[in-house]
């Protein structure tokens, strides 16, 4: 291969580089000093993380089944942040007793889904994007029942690996249907011979069930939050922001590639399960006590929002939902990164009922967590304003007035629950509130990145208008 092959690939290689490093330096590190793998998983991420940014060329591999473009790359490297936010905000739960001794495993299993999630959004035929999924799947069961210790946590890493199981027999089902009916699993030859016949329709539905299994789409959701609810914090975090937008990602290209000549009827379907995933994930976030459920009914209403942009179909579309995805990152990262903190000083606390007079004891989590749920609920002027406005303006551009009105309506709904956390911190009066604590450098760190990218990210436009520019060449 030639250099300029290897650069083309520098994510997926970089990544199995320092996934290579830290599996040996758990071969020959002793025990005692195994923690200093922390630190060394931290830096080596960030080193990839800032090189994912060079510039690089763009092109195929592979006789086209990989595919580098601008677009695709900056996709990469905004899962890469998340990552990183992940891997730092992980290095002090790492640090407790249940979890010194497995270090690396959360690191290399962490590693090995970004992988395939990076593989899966250079994929230029479906075998691609297939094995890129279930390299990206199958960790994430793992790290789910990563708490041995925890009933919560081993069923869900069953629920996860039996549900991943079923959406994946079911997407490649219609895979299978789909080359059955065209003869070639490559995607620029699907998107030509890709019609209207009874058979690729069905094989569409099939494509699309397994797709929204991944995605939290209503009514394939119900897994979503006794998973979020029984993995460990950090786990749920990524599983959360990081393996929900590579499927987004994904998923906008194929539909927006692949499935170009059957627009008009997919972006029926999107329409009708969109305004049901935002208006159902709301009425049930209402009902939650624990957070991290809470959480997870917010990210499916989040899920029925990103789906506004992909029906744009434009490239105003596509740029709302990578910017969304990049700001949905620090916004969600942030709260979990909040809760996380809590949950690791306080054994365990993860009720909204034990956040009651939170902001006396520990002002600067309440005030974060603040900023990161006013964000994800769209008040200016942190950047989910601009995130929810983009979408909006992509879907009304395309006329879809009727569910814009449902969109904005939802919004309005979701400012009631997002703000019940925010009563419970700052008017809420406790009998036994959460004692007051330091969190360390890494979560004060975490934190901080969150804060900084809820805040800069909608305020530097010049971010929008560089995605916006790279959405020409998908």
């Amino acid at each position: 291969m030639r250099l300029e092959d290897f650069l083309l690939m520098r994510h997926e290689l970089l990544l199995t580089l320092i996934a290579i490093i830290i599996l040996i330096a758990e071969i020959f590190t002793d025990d005692f000093k195994k923690q200093g793998i922390r630190p060394l998983s931290i830096i080596l991420m960030a080193i990839v993380t800032i090189v994912g940014f060079l510039p690089a060329p763009t092109g195929t591999l592979f006789g086209g089944m990989y595919q580098a473009t601008d677009m695709r790359l900056m996709m990469k490297n905004i899962l890469n942040i998340g990552a990183l936010i992940v891997f730092i905000q992980s290095a002090s739960w790492l640090k407790s007793d249940d979890n010194q001794n497995k270090v690396s495993e959360f690191f290399l299993l962490l590693i090995s889904t970004l992988i395939g999630m990076n593989f899966m959004i250079s994929s230029g035929d479906f075998l691609m994007f297939y094995l890129g999924l279930e390299l990206a799947t199958i960790p994430i069961a793992a790290l789910a029942a990563y708490d041995r210790y925890s009933n919560k946590s081993s069923e869900a890493g069953i629920k996860l690996i039996l549900i991943s199981a079923l959406s994946s027999g079911i997407l490649l089902y219609g895979i299978s249907m789909i080359y059955g009916t065209v003869g070639s699993v490559y995607f620029d030859k699907v998107s030509v011979a890709y019609g209207a016949t009874p058979l690729q329709i069905m094989s569409f539905i099939f494509f699309f069930t397994g797709m929204a299994f991944k995605i939290s789409i209503v009514p394939f959701h119900l897994w979503t939050a006794d998973v979020y609810e029984g993995a460990p914090v950090n786990v749920t975090s990524y599983l959360s922001v990081v393996s929900k937008g590579a499927a987004v990602f994904i998923f906008s290209i194929m539909l927006v590639t692949v499935f170009q000549n059957i627009a008009a009827m997919w972006k029926d379907v999107m329409w009708i399960t969109a305004a049901i995933t935002m208006t159902l994930g709301n009425l049930f976030a209402m009902r939650q006590n624990n957070l991290k459920r809470f959480l997870a009914f917010s990210s499916i209403s989040q899920a029925g929002f990103i789906m506004l942009g992909i029906i744009g179909g434009s490239e105003l579309g596509m740029a709302a939902v990578v910017y969304y995805i990049l700001v949905y990152i620090f916004s969600n990262l942030g709260a979990f990164g909040v809760i996380a903190a809590i949950s690791n000083a306080s054994g365990g606390k993860e009720n909204m009922s034990d956040y009651d007079g939170l902001y006396k004891t520990n002002p600067a989590l309440s005030l974060t967590l603040t900023l990161a749920l006013f964000s994800l609920a769209g008040i200016p002027p942190v950047a989910g304003f601009f995130g929810k406005f983009f979408l909006f303006t992509a879907v009304a551009e395309k006329g879809y007035w009727w569910l814009l009105t449902i969109a904005v309506l939802n919004t309005i709904i979701s400012l009631y629950y997002y703000l019940l956390p925010v009563k419970a911190m700052f008017i809420n009066k406790a009998e036994t509130s959460i004692a007051y604590f330091k969190s360390d450098g890494w979560t004060k760190v975490g934190l901080i990145i969150c804060v900084a990218g809820m805040v800069i990210v909608g305020f530097a436009s010049v971010i929008f208008e560089y995605i916006r520019t790279l959405s020409f060449g998908l």
